[in-house]
């Protein structure tokens, strides 16, 4: 009696198995799709703008360092570039070191009122 309760047992579950396999597989999908809109597709679209922003820097520009330096940029080169940071005070810094740009240098500047 045992014997047959056990082999009515495993003939059972292997006929759902080919749908089983599949739907195991939609969880996993799931939070790749989660995961590519929340975390991937926002990091490569801030990862662009910077490197954009750092393309188009130019002698000038009022620029802050990932280091905290603020400066204004005197001379740029293929990597690196020359930035004032007190009265004839220069350092050479590379391009991607740049955190953002303060003011550009075609932005009109703001006058000061006496």
């Amino acid at each position: 009696m045992i014997s047959t309760a056990y082999a009515m047992g495993q003939g059972g579950g292997a006929t759902g198995q080919g749908a089983g396999g599949f739907t195991s597989l939609i969880p996993i999908i799931l939070m790749f799709v989660i995961f590519y809109f929340l975390l991937i597709r926002p990091q490569q679209k801030k990862s662009k703008e910077q490197r954009e922003m750092i393309n188009q820097l130019k002698k000038g520009d009022r620029i802050v360092t990932s280091g905290g330096l603020h400066g204004r940029i005197t001379a740029t080169g293929e990597q690196t570039m020359t930035v004032e940071i007190a009265d004839k005070v220069r350092v050479k810094i590379t391009r991607g070191s740049v955190a953002q740009v303060i003011q550009s240098s075609s932005q009109p500047q703001a006058k000061k009122k006496k």
